[in-house]
């Protein structure tokens, strides 16, 4: 009876250690029974290490709620060109940054650029008004900006003709070509009406377009007599705002009392300049014309950088009013209102 039963139970054995030892017929597509499991490199089954299919690739890592969600405040750079002027009307230069103080609405700015302007490029808007009212003078006139072009375009600036009358027409491109803004000046002839807003919309609008990290400015030569512009008031002082420009007008008075002429244009142009912070001249006896250009050139040559960044942050599209001061006995220009941009 004892050796029947321990064969049976040798053979038991032999058949449990074969089984133990036939080869696996499981994939790599994974074991019954082992969930998320995968057949590595090295030939053995790691369980909960998914197969990597490449057409689709892992997820990127999560990431907390805030990381990658940095929210950034930008406050761009204002700047402001000044002129100095002393008690005879002279520009003054080589003051130091230490003799200016500015202001935002009331509050105290840090200057963080500073600099004379002297050597900076310039793109200037040459507005003739070639109305009816000028007419007697026209002639001299136009030979006076075509000297001052020559006087006043250097290397790297440019400017521009218009010429302003019932309609204000563009005559030619920016350029730097003395000879041929000079022939351009000298074409223009009589009109009729005199658009002034019209002509300062067109004019800022056109500068706008010029490259960034130059100087801007209008100088207009008109009797201000405003008839026929199809932009009001405010459409010109908003452009000329936007525009960071100066405005420069020399302003011919045919008609010296007030009672017999139309001042409309006149006050409205001095508002325009004083917020761009520009000059007005008027000009009484049409031999002035040369001076007053010459000290248009000798301001534009003379001005000061000052630059800041606006604290505390000022609302998107709104109007902002600047106040610089300096130390000293002295007349200052500059620019006085800006525009946030919208959001």
């Amino acid at each position: 009876m004892i050796k029947p039963l321990r064969k049976a139970l040798c053979a038991w054995g032999a058949l449990t250690c074969a089984i133990a030892l036939a080869p696996s017929r499981a994939t790599s597509a994974g074991r019954p029974g082992d969930v998320g499991s995968s057949l590595q490199a090295d030939g053995a089954w790691h369980p909960f290490r998914p197969k990597t299919d490449p057409a689709r690739p892992d997820p990127p890592p999560a990431q907390s709620p805030n990381q990658g969600s940095t929210i950034r405040v930008q406050t761009n750079l204002v700047s402001i060109l000044a002129s100095v002027i002393d008690d005879k009307g002279k520009p003054v230069a080589d003051l130091p940054e230490s003799a200016f103080q500015l202001f935002e609405e009331g509050v105290p700015q840090k200057i963080e650029r500073f600099e004379a302007e002297t050597n900076r490029p310039v793109d200037l808007a040459l507005m003739i008004d070639s109305s009816a009212s000028t007419y007697k003078d026209l002639k001299f006139e136009l030979e006076a900006s075509a000297h001052f072009i020559r006087q006043v375009v250097r290397p790297g600036d440019s400017l521009c003709v218009f010429e302003v009358s019932e309609q204000v027409t563009q005559i030619g491109d920016f350029s730097d070509d003395v000879p041929r803004l000079q022939n351009a000046v000298r074409k223009i002839g009589a009109g009729t009406g005199t658009s002034i807003y019209d002509a300062v919309v067109l004019g800022s609008n056109q500068l706008r377009r010029r490259p960034a990290g130059r100087r801007r400015a209008i100088v207009f030569v008109t009797d201000a007599g405003e008839t026929t512009s199809g932009s009001k008031f405010e459409d010109a002082r908003r452009a000329a705002i936007a525009s960071d420009e100066l405005i420069y007008t020399i302003v011919i008075r045919p008609i010296k009392n007030e009672n017999g002429r139309n001042t409309g244009g006149e006050h409205a142009l001095n508002t325009i300049t004083d917020s761009t912070g520009g000059n007005m001249f008027i000009l009484d006896d049409l031999g002035q014309i040369e001076s007053m250009f010459d000290e248009i050139d000798r301001e534009l040559r003379t001005q000061y950088l000052l630059g800041y960044y606006p604290q505390p942050t000022p609302p998107p599209d709104s109007d902002r009013h600047v106040q610089v001061k300096v130390n000293g006995n002295y007349t200052l220009s500059y620019r006085k209102e800006y525009f946030t941009a919208r959001q």
